[in-house]
């Protein structure tokens, strides 16, 4: 997208112009979420990787997830992680 714009070919006096425009591809998972059993008391951290990155965000049903001691998210590039530190059963 950083490359739209209107680009010119300039040969001495006579120049020629083009106006170039760039159509975002959508993004899609290129590896999705995988179910995970775990202990309680334990931690787990979920993964995804996108086709390109872009911000996520996490959610359980309905609620959307904050970043706190429980919930921690990063995103390197195009991986999205969500780690849960001490699970309990109403996690599931």
């Amino acid at each position: 997208e950083n490359d739209a714009g209107d680009y010119t070919c300039v040969c001495g006096d006579k120049q020629s112009t083009a106006s170039l425009a760039v159509h975002a591809l959508p993004v899609l998972f290129k590896e999705e979420l995988k179910n995970e059993e775990v202990l309680e008391g334990a931690s787990v951290s979920l993964c995804c990787e996108l086709t390109k990155a872009a911000p996520v965000q996490w959610k359980i049903g309905s609620k959307v997830l904050k970043a706190s001691d429980k919930y921690q998210m990063r995103q390197p590039g195009t991986t999205a992680e969500l780690v849960i530190h001490d699970l309990e059963v109403k996690d599931a």
